[in-house]
């Protein structure tokens, strides 16, 4: 156990140390500041913003980014939705793979453009290396540029005066993607191929077994580039079936600890972005110091249950629960990345999440089912954690009689609207999409366990796909027609309704003066409201969600 406590010690030093730096990096980036790559990719991006024909465009209006969003995300589905059923017919498909079925070729173009990438296929038996690449690495990047563009909309809203316009999303995805995510995941992909993480177009292998001659095919592909910006972008998938569980796609304790970091690591620093954005560093610092407090509460709760509920064999207790775990990242390890990426909206796994301990599963579920808050997904966790922050800051003027307001800008009816959009969009339609799963008449027929476990798995998958996450609970078929088609339009609703929102409400509050503070002006950064957000979050997803815990999880812990 001391083991364990040193190695997550040691990853929130490194993630807090990374996150700074990187942070304001992408600050300066974002405001159009020289950074050390300027003299580089400055030509890249402006023959860029030629070709699209809007580098001249001062700004946008919600309306207007809105559409901009929808057209490029519906551009990109259709796409992809194609690419996927005609594989069979294009080139770099070595292995042959045919093309998918209408309904689940729909489901992974949702899944992929929303950043989601919760996957009902494996990777090594579907797809080509062509699909992999032009199809679902190219919507990892734009998906992921995409959220961090709508937090700087919103970012826009809080720190102009009496304007309409809240930036450019072809400016702004164009910046993301070549100053940050590009570079970010040259990196990674390197530091991964290094241990053996495959990278090429090569065929898939035949090696003879040592035991009668048996072959083993061996499955290949150009995984690290895609596995680097899977874990930057917080998209998830995996590009083999097993995703991180899978030894070539991550072999060693050092790619798992790089990956697991690339996890959080811009989630992270957005806080500080945000904090340098608005001029005040102690406002992003308390939205850290807040993800900081749930995700450290959420990594004990999930280790302490998989080292100490384990099952118990001739009445002698095994050294934590070790079913569906690599032994090479065992128990600590394991609960570390399950936590991450079910506080990122990431939804990659290096185990099993339906072999953890339903303790700990229902933690991982509900992580999930607050909103993906904590860090999110990459700018979509900020801006779903200032929508609760306003929410916050909205019940405590009703509490004390006051207009509320943050950061200097009074919060209006409409504003609110917004919010609730924003906060109660993932909980309706997680608890909408699993009512309807569970009505259905072969719905048992989809599970590989009955009772309150199997009803986990169904909250558990729905959850995640409501949620933008993409991880599962294994003994789910997800590729079924009904599955498919529901998942695939919950993910695209659930992905867009709340960028509608959140561009409308930064248009609003762009538009509005700021106001000085006061003696009487609820102070934002401080522990108070700390300790107060928490309780918000934690209260609303109770409210949402403890029914049907208490039917999953909790029934299946005492039945367990």
């Amino acid at each position: 156990m001391t083991k364990i406590i040193l190695q997550d010690t040691f990853f929130i030093a490194v993630l807090v140390g990374l996150s700074i730096p990187i942070g304001v990096y992408i600050y300066k980036v974002m405001t159009g500041q020289k950074v050390f790559l300027t003299k580089i990719l400055s030509p890249v991006e402006n023959c860029v913003y030629k070709i699209i024909g809007n580098w001249n465009v001062e700004g946008m209006g919600a309306k207007q980014y809105l559409v901009s969003v929808m057209t490029f995300s519906t551009i990109g589905l259709v796409f992809l939705w194609g690419l996927l059923m005609i594989q069979g017919f294009l080139p770099l498909n070595p292995e042959g793979m045919k093309g998918t079925s209408w309904h689940l070729a729909f489901n992974t173009a949702a899944s992929f453009v929303s950043n989601t990438n919760w996957q009902a296929y494996s990777g090594e038996s579907t797809l080509s290396y062509l699909t992999q690449s032009i199809g679902l690495t190219v919507q990892n990047f734009v998906s992921a540029a995409t959220g961090i563009a709508v937090l700087f909309a919103l970012i826009r809203g809080f720190i102009l005066k009496k304007e309409q316009k809240i930036g450019n999303y072809w400016v702004d995805i164009t910046r993301i993607t070549l100053y940050v995510l590009i570079p970010l995941s040259l990196v990674v992909a390197l530091l991964i191929a290094s241990q053996g993480v495959v990278q090429t177009f090569a065929r898939y292998k035949v090696v003879s077994m040592l035991e009668n001659g048996v072959n083993q095919i061996i499955p290949l592909g150009p995984a690290a580039s895609q596995i680097a910006i899977k874990q930057l972008g917080t998209n998830g998938g995996g590009f083999f079936g097993m995703n991180s569980a899978f030894p070539l796609e991550n072999p060693t304790s050092f790619s798992d600890f790089i990956q697991v970091l690339s996890i959080l690591i811009i989630p992270a620093a957005l806080c500080v972005t945000f904090g340098k954005a608005v001029n005040d560093s102690k406002q992003g610092k308390s939205l850290y110091i807040t993800m900081l407090i749930l995700f450290v509460v959420s990594i004990v709760g999930v280790t302490i249950s998989e080292q100490f509920a384990a099952p118990v064999f001739h009445g002698v207790a095994t050294s934590g629960s070790i079913e569906g775990k690599d032994v090479i990242h065992g128990v600590g390890a394991s609960a570390l990345w399950g936590t991450a990426t079910t506080a990122a909206s990431n939804g990659s796994v290096n185990a099993m999440h339906d072999s953890f301990t339903p303790l700990a599963g229902m933690v991982l579920m509900f992580l999930m089912q607050l909103g993906e808050i904590i860090f999110g997904g990459v700018g979509s966790g900020l801006y779903g954690m200032l929508a609760f922050v306003m929410l916050t800051v909205f019940i405590a003027g009703l509490m004390v009689g006051r207009t509320p307001e943050y950061l200097g800008k009074k919060i209006e009816p409409f504003d609110m609207k917004m919010v609730c959009l924003i906060v109660l969009t993932p909980p309706l339609l997680t608890l909408l999409s699993t009512a309807l799963a569970v009505s259905m008449p072969a719905a048992s027929s989809w599970l590989n366990n009955s009772g309150a476990h199997g009803f986990s798995e169904i909250l558990y998958n729905f959850s995640s796909m409501a949620n933008n996450n993409g991880s599962a609970f294994g003994g789910f078929t997800g590729n079924t027609v009904f599955t498919n088609i529901i998942g695939g339009i919950v993910m695209l609703l659930v992905r867009f309704i709340p960028i509608g929102a959140i561009l409308y409400l930064a248009e609003n509050l762009a538009r509005k003066k700021k106001t000085a503070a006061s003696e009487g002006t609820l102070s934002t950064s401080n522990t108070m409201f700390v300790g107060l957000l928490v309780s918000v979050i934690l209260l609303i997803g109770a409210l949402s969600f403890l029914p049907v815990l208490a039917l999953g999880p909790i029934a299946d812990y005492f039945t367990h």
